[in-house]
């Protein structure tokens, strides 16, 4: 499967698939989801996506086959750690499959999309990180911090109150907040990767059910679930700030979750959490 980042020609071929908004993915379904013989459709996408027989079978049962096929892919991708897929590979695919037609109707709003995303990351104005600092022995020692802040968009609210509860207190502990501590223009998947293993010593989860619907949030939480026993342990901690309609994510239900929406714990919260990124 061709997870890595693709040659591309277009200016949004690396752009990852995650910028396709909703509409997007759902006029993608209206062609390729009906079952013809006069053209490819949903089924051979698959299959160019190296997805086997019986995943094949099984994404039969979706409502909407198509969005559970490039929901799929792009999990498939980000376990592999490669990084998720590009808009640029999945154009590339519909060509392979000579969906022309799709190509031809779809990419103005496939570009537009990625215009959106690539405006969204290149007019965020943070700090950089410091890559270049020089130790005192003389050799270049990244910065480094006390935790990663995984969250969606919806919940910054909550993560500038956590800054200002845990930076700007006694705590004096270094957050490493993504629209903050990152430079435009750096490798989006590469450096999260680097940040989660390397350079944090904790992640920080916003659970919330915004996060269950970003593909960011799901790739972050993976990979640091994906790390050795040694890395992970007592690394990551669920925060959960307000009530939920949907179901606690699975893959986190083995771990004890920050409850602030719990009113006996709210007057320590931000004491047990602050302890808890310091051990």
């Amino acid at each position: 499967m061709a997870c890595g980042p693709s040659s591309g020609e277009a200016d949004f071929s690396m752009v990852p698939l995650v910028a396709l908004n909703f509409n997007t993915r759902h006029k993608l379904s209206l062609y390729l989801n009906p079952d013809t013989v006069v053209a490819a459709g949903w089924i051979l996408l698959a299959e160019e996506m190296d997805f086997t027989y019986l995943e094949i079978k099984n994404f039969e049962n979706a409502r909407n086959p198509t969005l559970a096929v490039l929901e799929e892919w792009e999990k498939k991708c980000s376990q592999e750690l490669a990084g998720p897929p590009s808009v640029g590979q999945l154009l590339e695919l519909l060509e392979k499959i000579e969906r022309h037609d799709i190509l031809t109707d779809l990419t103005p709003l496939i570009g537009s999309d990625c215009k959106k995303y690539l405006k969204k990351w290149s007019g965020l104005q943070p700090p950089p990180l410091q890559d270049n600092t020089v130790g005192s022995s003389g050799g270049h020692v990244p910065e480094s911090f006390d935790a990663f802040i995984c969250y969606c968009s919806k919940d910054i609210e909550f993560v500038q109150e956590m800054i200002s509860r845990l930076e700007q207190t006694e705590h004096r502990l270094k957050l490493c907040v993504f629209d903050r501590d990152v430079l435009p223009g750096t490798c989006l998947w590469t450096i999260t990767s680097e940040l989660i293993e390397k350079r944090c010593r904790k992640m920080v989860v916003i659970i919330s059910d915004d996060y269950l619907d970003s593909s960011e949030c799901d790739f972050q939480t993976k990979f640091a679930l994906s790390l050795g026993p040694g890395a992970r342990e007592r690394r990551l901690i669920p925060v959960k700030y307000k009530p939920m309609k949907r179901p606690f994510p699975n893959i986190l239900r083995f771990i004890t979750v920050c409850d602030y929406t719990n009113p006996h714990i709210q007057a320590w919260f931000w004491d047990r959490l602050a302890k808890a990124l310091m051990k």
